[in-house]
């Protein structure tokens, strides 16, 4: 995908979620059932994920490279990407640390939604200053994943949401 197209999946990726989240009651929407994330604890967990992507690519490139280092290969397909992450998934992989959503309320996950929004934006002006060969040659640190080219860490981001929007639904009508 070129950075055109990364850019509207992410978009469509996040505002899909959004949406979902904007459909539930309050109740379904803070509700945890069988010991699994509400959908506001998802939420939050989006947040906690696309933050600090945002952060990084609001850095200067050479720092980025510098801090984190060049690639040594090439950057994998959106398809390759999403079969690497559902491997770890099934081989035990979870959230950790300060990635883990701690319960909130329904005011605070009120704003998370418009911080999302708010981020996705930012991450897009930040992708808008990075040349296609750029998304390629840096890498960046994943919890689970490892090291990630850019374009890896961006095409993560609009399958992590997917993927969360899909568990939120299937959470909630799992009795």
């Amino acid at each position: 995908m070129d950075k055109q197209t990364i850019k509207n999946k992410l978009y469509e990726s996040h505002h899909s979620f959004i949406d979902y989240l904007n459909s539930l009651s309050v109740e379904a929407f803070l509700q945890n059932k069988h010991e699994k994330w509400s959908p506001a604890q998802q939420l939050q967990h989006i947040y906690l994920g696309i933050r600090p992507v945002r952060q990084i690519l609001s850095l200067p490139n050479f720092f980025i490279q510098l801090f984190w280092g060049k690639a040594n290969r090439d950057s994998k397909t959106y398809d390759q990407l999403v079969t690497k992450y559902l491997l770890k998934l099934e081989n035990g992989g979870r959230a950790t640390g300060r990635f883990i959503p701690k319960t909130i309320s329904f005011e605070l996950a009120q704003q998370r939604k418009k911080q999302v929004l708010q981020e996705l934006e930012k991450l897009s002006n930040g992708i808008d200053k990075l040349t296609e060969d750029k998304l390629d040659q840096c890498v960046l640190p994943h919890p689970l994943l490892g090291r990630l080219t850019i374009r890896e860490m961006l095409y993560f981001l609009i399958y992590h949401v997917k993927h969360h929007e899909q568990l939120t639904k299937r959470n909630l009508v799992e009795d």
